[in-house]
């Protein structure tokens, strides 16, 4: 079985379960640290030349991070590309499952088992806070409706504002977001690598938590360590 991964958390997750079968990854697939695997380009723009000349029986993709045309020119070429969708925290245990069976896992890993057990055995909150998510600046965009970051911090007792707006990530002006009066504003080092030194100036007054993206964002082995290092990032937040 060979297979090449788009998506960095998926390579993960296929790197700690099933690592001889990984042939390719993006340039943004930094985990396990070490990966030593051809790089295929990035999320957005992979060389499907490079990635149709391993030969992979599989290639692992998801429909937010990667685009459709590359998907379809894979396809064409007569590559098999599985698709993922993960809008929330249950969703993506069953889309991992899926990814590694099939990949040729047939134990479920132990990784798996010990982030399912962490989610499901979550206290529940205590006071609810709530919050505005940027996720990129120069244009400013926040988390918005039905995506896996705001599910992961609506089980942790955040409640991020625009959980309602029409676009999964709309573009808000910061002064906009300042009068939203969030209790705290979450940064996350990725998609956008925000930094005590670029980000919170933005937001003067108003408390900020430095959050890694790998923990907000991913869905993979870092899934059972999340909500220990998120709750800890959030309660350093300060103005």
């Amino acid at each position: 079985m060979r297979v090449v991964s788009l998506v960095p958390s998926l390579t993960e997750a296929v790197a700690r379960s099933a690592p001889a079968t990984l042939a390719g990854a993006t340039d943004w697939c930094t985990h396990p640290p070490g990966l030593d695997v051809v790089r295929v380009g990035g999320t957005k723009n992979p060389k499907t030349d490079r990635i149709v000349s391993l030969g992979p029986d599989l290639v692992i993709a998801n429909e937010e991070e990667n685009r459709a045309p590359d998907l379809a020119a894979l396809r064409a070429a007569g590559v098999e590309v599985l698709v993922t969708e993960i809008r929330d925290v249950p969703q993506a245990f069953r889309e991992l499952a899926r990814v590694l069976d099939a990949c040729g896992v047939t134990a479920r890993p132990r990784w798996l088992d010990e982030a399912e057990r962490t989610w499901s055995s979550l206290p529940e909150p205590g006071a609810r806070r709530t919050a505005v998510v940027p996720i990129w600046r120069r244009p400013w965009m926040v988390l918005g409706r039905d995506t896996f970051a705001g599910d992961v911090l609506a089980r942790l007792g955040v409640d991020h504002l625009y959980a309602t707006h029409p676009d999964r990530y709309p573009r808000v002006a910061p002064a906009e977001l300042r009068a939203s009066a969030p209790d705290v504003v979450v940064l996350p080092d990725e998609p956008y690598r925000f930094t005590a030194d670029d980000g919170p100036e933005a937001f003067p007054r108003l408390p900020c938590a430095l959050v890694s993206g790998r923990h907000l964002t991913w869905y993979g082995p870092s899934l059972a360590e999340a909500p220990r290092m998120l709750g800890r990032a959030l309660r350093a937040a300060r103005p």
